[in-house]
């Protein structure tokens, strides 16, 4: 390698990707090719870089495997940050296998730890934690510890841990320090912000009160029975009961959580869970039937009983009942709310990543984002295949809740 290319490479190790293209940039050999890659990719220009490293890729030689398994990943780290989740996970575990046999231990474990941030984007934790589980980073430079430790506390403060997770942020800060990156630091910083800006709302007693995820994970871990509306379940310290298909039960135990240790009136809950302003005694055996179906699936955590006006609910062992909703609600569906959760990071995703990210079919989540886009709250870019959707994140609040994630079970 000439000295050229080991300056340029060394200059993309430091996040100083002007300096690189200064000494690469009118070269068209696979090395060059390959680090002026690199080097868009760090500018923000992720077409060209795409382009570039597949032409890199290409003029490599079949003997030069470990360059172009560097490649395929460097390649792999566009198609994440570009929020394409359907890229191939078979070519990046050939190319990690490659780099491991050829000793590159470094870049290995980079692409480890690629597969490992795509799993946790899609809420895959358990198979995250495990394939994290697999790598020490002390042997790693300072730059891999930082990513190491980044995702240690992603998962964790998806689990709502977040003592481990502000262990973990510390951490990856003081790698950064050492690494002495701008971009690495200026990524732990964005990350601190989830534990330090509100996360939800408590509702109780016609009383409303904004939530850190510390809050949150306390009051999860408390003798209180939640209606949760992030995640659309009912819960306790030890039982969690589902709802997120089921609207309609939901709809009714939320209302019946926000006017507890009081009733709600029969009209009120038909607004609620149907949307009937006019009603009718077909309207009111619904609302029976509903509420019986609520009664059998909510048996082990409440009792929800008829009262004069309409129906209350009572805890079975909890000391009181509370709702945890989003910092902020609107007049958008539920199914909307989690595209703008994933939209709200401020990167341009696809419909057929959001659809893979949220477990919907494609149709559904293009729906949706029509409806946003027709609302003013989401914009598009590109067209076909190359489409992208975005919106700026919503200042002050964190949506880690709204993303896919197992809630903890006591």
């Amino acid at each position: 390698m000439d000295s050229l290319i080991t300056a340029a490479a060394r200059a993309l190790a430091v996040g100083d990707p002007l300096s690189a293209l200064k000494r690469v940039a009118l070269r068209d050999d696979a090395p060059a090719l390959a680090l002026r890659g690199i080097a868009m990719a760090q500018l923000g220009d992720l077409v060209r870089a795409k382009a570039l490293l597949r032409r890199a890729a290409r003029a490599f030689s079949p003997r030069e495997a470990v360059a172009r398994a560097r490649c395929v990943v460097a390649e792999a780290e566009i198609a994440l940050v570009s929020r394409e989740l359907g890229w191939s996970a078979k070519a990046l575990e050939t190319a990690r296998t490659t780099l491991d046999a050829h000793g590159d231990r470094v870049n290995a474990a980079h692409a480890r730890y690629l597969e490992v941030r795509r799993l946790l984007l899609i809420g895959r934790l358990n198979e995250a934690e495990r394939m994290l589980a697999d790598l020490d980073p002390s042997p790693f430079p300072p730059a891999s510890r930082t990513m190491h430790e980044l995702l240690v506390a992603g998962i964790a403060m998806r689990r709502l841990q977040t003592k481990e997770a502000r262990a973990a942020l510390a951490r990856a800060g003081h790698a950064a320090e050492v690494a002495r990156i701008p971009a690495l630091t200026a990524e732990v910083e964005s990350a601190s912000l989830v534990l330090s800006t509100p996360a939800a709302r408590r509702i109780a007693h016609g009383e409303e009160r904004l939530l850190l995820l510390e809050d949150v994970e306390e009051l999860l871990a408390s003798n209180t029975l939640v209606v949760d509306a992030c995640r659309h379940v009912v819960r306790d310290a030890r039982t969690v009961v589902p709802l997120a298909r089921r609207p309609v039960l939901f709809a009714i135990a939320r209302a019946l959580a926000e006017a507890w240790p009081g009733d709600v009136t029969r009209d009120v809950l038909l607004a609620r869970a149907f949307g009937a302003r006019l009603t009718d005694e077909s309207h009111r055996a619904r609302l029976r039937v509903e509420v019986g179906r609520l009664r059998r699936v909510l048996r082990t955590l409440a009792d929800v009983s008829a009262t004069k006006r309409g129906f209350a609910m009572a805890p079975r062992h909890a000391r009181e009942v509370v709702v945890l909703a989003r910092p902020i609600e609107d007049e958008h569906p539920d199914e909307t709310a989690s595209v703008l959760a994933f939209l709200a990071d401020g990167e341009s995703w696809s419909s057929s990543a959001l659809s893979l990210a949220l477990g919907r079919s494609q149709r559904t989540v293009q729906r949706g984002l029509d409806s946003l886009a027709a609302a003013g709250k989401v914009q598009s870019f590109g067209r076909g295949r190359a489409r992208r959707w975005m919106t700026p994140p919503v200042p002050g609040f964190t949506t880690t809740l709204l993303l896919p994630a197992p809630l903890p079970v006591g």
